[in-house]
């Protein structure tokens, strides 16, 4: 009877008849491939999928070529950039999500609760405001790049001062941190509040934008950018996986395992600042892939980081490659803010999951 028990609560929480490794990394390349496609294709400037080959170089049709010049711009200059942009931006945010749940040992936890996004987002309003001052004025050759750069020096700055907020004798409080956390993000959206306040209408709409977040502005130097950053993570991710599975235990037990507690702190929270301020650097703020990706995925293959972590990186772009499409085309030739997409999808989404697990996740 308790075998029986066990198996049922097993089926119900979803880690009953799991799916191999090497299948669900290859159901979520397939799925990241089908996405970007789709995306290809559709938005204000449609590209049919029979001129789509052409347009991208594989084959040349000379039947098509009153078209081809546009398509081939609108793919190689916005789209395929953009694209891009989603699928390394959600990776980056979801894989933070991950990190910062198994640190925390809680499936609800956020890179936006320790307020790096909050940072970032701060110094991109500050860079929107004053670029009209006199001390901007001076900034205006770098104007394109100067957003950017603020919201990553913004969330860095944020990561520094946690950090000495939550280390003492060489060792980091993970509840200091996440408290400081808050207490930061709270002062910084204090600060983009004063910033409303003082914008004129131009600005106002610019700090609106990006608060709710876009990848209207993604270029290819964008993309050289994010590249490395990703790549980087995905090794970091690895190898700090075995020690993330050993905390759950508690820190005492991981310390008696063999595991480098405070240097699995350092590196993790590190990792998730670097990751998330760079993302706010390029899209904004855009909220929820960090916690709902990480925690459906624990749903159906379970908690082990080892798989979990590069899982998420695929899902979290498969999700943002999606809703930039959406964002793209449902009010074109407008833009939806994606920000407004993640949060309207992914929160009752979020609510759905834990209403069904609300018998076996305690809060």
């Amino acid at each position: 009877m308790t075998a029986l028990t066990e198996a049922g609560a097993k089926r119900r929480s979803g880690y009953a008849f799991r799916p191999p490794a090497s299948l669900t990394l290859i159901c979520l390349i397939a799925a990241l491939a089908g996405a970007a496609l789709v995306a290809l294709t559709m938005g204000a400037a449609g590209i049919p999928l029979a001129r789509l080959p052409a347009a991208l170089g594989l084959w040349a049709d000379a039947s098509a070529s009153s078209t081809l010049a546009r398509d081939q711009l609108v793919l190689w200059s916005i789209r395929i950039p953009r694209i891009g942009a989603a699928a390394m931006v959600g990776a980056l945010l979801a894989a933070s999500g991950a990190i910062m749940q198994g640190l925390f040992r809680n499936p609800l936890a956020d890179p936006a609760l320790v307020g790096v996004s909050s940072g970032g987002a701060l110094a991109a309003a500050a860079a929107i405001v004053f670029t009209d001052s006199q001390i901007g004025q001076n900034l205006r050759f770098m104007q394109h790049q100067l957003l950017p750069i603020a919201a990553f020096a913004g969330s860095l700055a944020t990561t520094i001062i946690l950090y000495s907020i939550a280390s003492r004798s060489g060792r980091t409080s993970i509840a200091i941190f996440l408290l400081a956390g808050i207490a930061i993000a709270a002062i910084a959206n204090a600060g983009i509040g004063l910033l409303v306040f003082i914008a004129d209408d131009r600005q106002l709409r610019d700090i609106t934008f990006w608060l709710l977040g876009s990848l209207s502005g993604a270029t290819w130097p964008k993309l050289a950018t994010l590249a490395p950053v990703l790549g980087l993570a995905a090794i970091a991710c690895l190898s700090i996986a075995r020690g993330l599975d050993v905390l759950v235990l508690g820190e005492a037990e991981a310390f008696h395992s063999g595991v480098d507690v405070e240097r699995l702190k350092r590196i993790s929270i590190v990792l998730v600042s670097a990751m998330t301020g760079v993302a706010v650097s390029v899209c904004g703020v855009v909220g929820f892939v960090g916690i709902v990706v990480p925690h459906l995925l624990r749903l159906l293959i379970g908690p082990g980081h080892r798989l979990l972590l590069p899982a998420s990186m695929l899902l979290g772009a498969v999700l943002l490659v999606g809703a930039d499409t959406l964002a793209r085309t449902i009010v074109a030739p407008a833009e939806m803010p994606i920000g407004i997409l993640t949060a309207a999808i992914g929160a009752p989404f979020f609510l759905g999951m834990l209403l069904r697990q609300r018998g076996l996740v305690s809060l």
